[in-house]
């Protein structure tokens, strides 16, 4: 990673006034890439509103932009739990404009500085996001710890089979669990 690029993205709280904007351009990253996976926009704003919100709200939750010479590229939702150091990203988007320059990695470094305490990181992406799995896997160290789906669901959605009416497609429910599990001298690393 490029160190100079590294020095210039940081993470700044986002307030209350921030939400709507940050939503808007959340969903539009989220947009693009479904549109660029799949071909289909119709299925609405995804994440959807509601889903967004309760982010925002969720206790523990904290929202960040993420800046890249005072530029507003992206931002990140995390769950910061102070008694287990189980923590949870959320959302997180870089906007679609400054893609392939590092700011991802970058940012996931800001990140895990920001939270040298962290035992285990955990997220979620849908199936079709190769983009997303690859930066996890193989740009941030994290590991697929399990696929929800028809034959596994996530024990935290609403149960769904394939005789409900249900207006959502069950591949709307195929995600992949990710943890990574921070290693005591990088947690020590960090804090130097």
């Amino acid at each position: 990673m490029n160190k100079q690029l590294e020095d210039k993205v940081q993470l700044l709280l986002a307030n209350e006034e921030d939400l709507a904007l940050f939503q808007k351009e959340l969903q539009e990253a989220f947009m693009n890439a479904l549109i660029e996976n799949l071909g289909d926009a119709e299925a609405g704003p995804i994440p959807s509103d509601e889903d967004i919100q309760q982010s925002f709200h969720a206790p523990e939750a904290v929202t960040y932009h993420i800046s890249l010479n005072g530029e507003n590229v992206g931002g990140v939702v995390l769950k910061i739990n102070n008694k287990t150091h189980r923590n949870r990203v959320d959302l997180l988007y870089i906007s679609s404009k400054t893609h392939n320059r590092g700011i991802g990695s970058a940012a996931w470094q800001a990140i895990e500085a920001q939270y040298p305490e962290t035992k285990v990181w955990e997220l979620f992406t849908p199936y079709f996001e190769k983009r997303n799995i690859h930066f996890y896997v193989n740009k941030c160290g994290f590991h697929i710890v399990e696929f929800y789906n028809k034959f596994n669901p996530d024990p935290h959605q609403p149960r769904v089979n394939e005789h409900q009416n249900n207006s959502r497609p069950l591949e709307e429910y195929e995600f992949f669990r990710f943890e990574k599990v921070m290693k005591m001298k990088t947690r020590q690393k960090i804090e130097n």
